[in-house]
């Protein structure tokens, strides 16, 4: 049997701390996140943006940008929300949610900007 590498995550350290398995990887490019986005929409979920400070990421609760964009199927529109929530809460982890009508809940959750220092 092999063995499972552990990952030395800490509540005490923020920069250690994981969002979810897109977290592992490297940040994604605008290209990306344009993909994700052409997904949710694709799927005829609506897409909603969130954002939090770092400290206060493993709460439940983060901060709504702007209404979830009900029906929206612009992907340009989409993306340029994004860029604006992450331009204007630099020091804040921005997530792009896709929400399922037919299940009503999440299908999509991923942090597709982490905060940069300010």
């Amino acid at each position: 049997m092999t063995s499972v590498q552990d990952y030395p995550s800490r509540l005490s350290d923020q920069t250690s701390r994981k969002l979810g398995t897109f977290s592992y990887l490297p940040d994604m490019t605008t290209d990306q996140i344009r993909k994700q986005v052409e997904w949710i929409v694709k799927n005829g979920w609506n897409p909603a943006i969130e954002h939090t400070e770092p400290k206060y990421a493993m709460s439940n609760y983060w901060y709504m940008w702007k209404l979830p964009m009900f029906g929206e199927t612009d992907v340009d529109a989409i993306v340029a929300e994004l860029a604006l929530c992450h331009a204007a809460n630099p020091g804040n982890h921005v997530r792009l949610l896709g929400y399922n009508n037919f299940t009503q809940s999440q299908g999509a959750n991923m942090v597709v900007y982490r905060a940069t220092a300010v």
